[in-house]
C-alpha cells in the first residue's frame, strides 16, 4: 500500500482548508482535482479520510495522521530546496517576492523596473498581498512587510521607519483651519473607535461618517470628501488630493522590513535584491516620516 505525493500534499492541504476551493487554492489546481485525489488516496485505504458536511470537509483521525506526515515531507523537501537555492550563486532564475499592493503602487513599481533591467536573468514573480505569506515552506523568497514584530524566525533588514499623518481632502482641511472647533467628519478603519487622540486635541468636535475594512476603501472615501482619515505618511504624499490638517503632529508607526529564510543568507539573487531595497530606502527615508 502507497499514497503518492501528490495525494498526500492534496490531504495536508484539506486537513489545512477545510474545504475543496481552499484546497485547490493553496495547490493552484481545480477542486474537482482536489476531489479526486482524496477519493483515490480513500479507495486504496477503504475507509473515508474526511466528513463532507455543509460547511466543508472534517478530517478524520486517520487524515489527521496523514497529514501529520505529509508536514514532515514538506518540511523535509523545503529545507532541501532552500539549501539549494541558498547555494545558488546565479544572478538568473526564478525570484519570489511578497509585498503589500499599495506599497508596490506607491514606491516599489520603479525599483522593481530597475532591479529587472539590471538583471536581465532574473524571472520575478510579486505576489501583492497584505497576507503574511510563509517562507518556511517557500511561498516567497523575500517578504517585503510592514510590522513592529517582523518575525524571530527569519532574516530582518530594517528598510525605513514610518509614521502616519490625518489627512483630508483640501475643501475639509480648509474648513478645519477656519474654525478648529466646528464638527470635522472622520472615516477610520474598522475596529477603531474614534480618531487619533492627537487629532482630537487639536479638533475635538469630531463625527464617524463610515468604517473601512482596508485602506484602499479609507484613501477612496477621504478624496469623495466623506471625512478626514489616518493613513501613513508614504501613502499621503503620493496623493495630491489629500493634505495634511494642520496643527497635528505625525505618529509613529510600524516600520519596514525585508525578511527573508536563513538558508537563502547566500544566495546571490536574493542578496543582490537585498543591497538594492535598502539602497532605494535609504535615498528616500524622508517620503515615510515627513511632508
Amino acid at each position: 500500500m502507497q499514497i503518492n505525493w501528490d495525494d498526500m500534499r492534496t490531504i495536508l492541504a484539506l486537513v489545512r482548508a477545510g474545504s475543496l476551493a481552499g484546497a485547490a487554492q493553496a495547490l493552484s489546481v481545480s477542486y474537482t482535482t482536489v476531489a479526486r485525489r482524496v477519493q483515490r488516496a480513500e479507495d486504496m485505504l477503504g475507509r473515508p479520510l474526511f466528513e463532507r458536511r455543509p460547511e466543508g470537509y472534517l478530517a478524520t483521525a486517520e487524515a489527521e495522521e496523514l497529514a501529520a506526515a505529509a508536514r514532515r515531507m514538506e518540511q523535509a523537501e523545503q529545507s532541501a530546496l532552500r539549501n539549494l537555492s541558498g547555494r545558488d550563486q546565479s544572478l538568473s532564475g526564478e525570484l519570489v517576492l511578497t509585498a503589500p499592493q499599495l506599497l508596490i503602487q506607491s514606491h516599489l513599481a520603479p525599483f522593481l523596473a530597475q532591479f529587472c533591467a539590471d538583471h536581465s536573468e532574473v524571472e520575478l514573480t510579486v505576489r501583492a498581498t497584505n497576507d503574511v505569506l510563509d517562507l518556511t515552506r517557500r511561498e516567497a523568497d523575500l517578504a517585503i512587510r510592514i510590522s513592529r514584530t517582523p518575525g524571530d524566525s527569519l532574516v530582518g533588514l530594517h528598510l525605513a521607519d514610518q509614521k502616519t499623518a490625518c489627512v483630508a481632502r483640501r475643501d475639509l482641511v480648509a474648513r478645519a483651519l477656519a474654525d478648529p472647533a466646528a464638527p470635522l467628519d472622520w472615516v477610520i478603519y474598522s475596529g477603531y473607535d474614534a480618531p487619533p487622540k492627537a487629532a482630537l486635541q487639536r479638533y475635538p468636535n469630531h463625527r464617524i461618517r463610515a468604517r473601512f475594512d482596508d485602506m484602499t476603501s479609507l484613501i477612496a472615501a477621504a478624496k469623495a470628501g466623506l471625512g478626514a482619515v489616518r493613513m501613513p505618511i508614504y501613502l499621503a504624499r503620493s496623493d495630491p488630493d489629500l493634505e495634511p490638517l494642520p496643527g497635528v503632529a505625525p505618529q509613529d508607526y510600524a516600520p519596514i522590513w525585508v525578511l527573508s529564510h536563513p538558508d537563502l543568507l547566500t544566495s546571490a539573487k536574493v542578496r543582490a535584491f537585498k543591497t538594492a531595497l535598502k539602497g532605494f530606502f535609504r535615498s528616500r527615508a524622508g517620503e515615510f516620516t515627513a511632508f
